[in-house]
């Protein structure tokens, strides 16, 4: 199971006094107000940074960093992403799952026999997508919904009904 999340990707300056933009990539940042530090990966590279401030600028999460007091010293850290721990991540409601729980889980008929695997998770523009690399290699795009998927289990893995999706 996945320790670390990428919880979002700083973006461009914001203000005059270091803060950044920062993108949450869960579409919520409530959750990273109340950080006091962070990983942060750049160009391969990993640190901790301690939080100085962090604010809501309307829909926007800023965040100023330790030692980062302008614009021009914040522009390097464009780009960058937040790390955070498991127990930082965005909380889960009933039926989410973080992708990374995700890839890799066993897909199963309804019988319990092995389809394939979960490769990844794409999100499309009516909702998420399950990309399954099946046990003869090929790949298939499953909408991820209760009606293809009625058990999932980050523990034992998805049970897919309704196998004609796999034509």
């Amino acid at each position: 199971m996945v320790e670390r999340f990428v919880a979002g990707i700083v973006g461009a300056p914001f203000g005059l006094k270091g803060f950044v933009k920062v993108n949450p990539l869960s579409g919520e940042f409530e959750h990273l107000l109340k950080l006091k530090s962070v990983t942060i990966r750049q160009e391969g590279k990993e640190r901790a940074i301690n939080i100085e401030e962090s604010a809501s600028a309307g829909t926007i999460l800023v965040i100023r960093f330790a030692g980062f007091h302008s614009p021009e010293e914040a522009r390097v850290m464009r780009g960058a992403e937040l790390l955070v721990e498991r127990e930082n991540a965005a909380p889960l409601r009933q039926d989410e799952y973080y992708v990374e729980d995700i890839k890799g889980l066993a897909v199963a008929d309804t019988e319990g026999e092995i389809l394939g695997h979960i490769a990844n998770v794409i999100e499309g523009g009516g909702g998420d997508l399950l990309e399954i690399r099946l046990k003869n290699g090929k790949i298939r795009l499953v909408p991820f919904r209760k009606f293809f998927f009625p058990e999932i289990s980050p523990e034992k893995g998805i049970t897919l009904q309704n196998l004609w999706i796999l034509e």
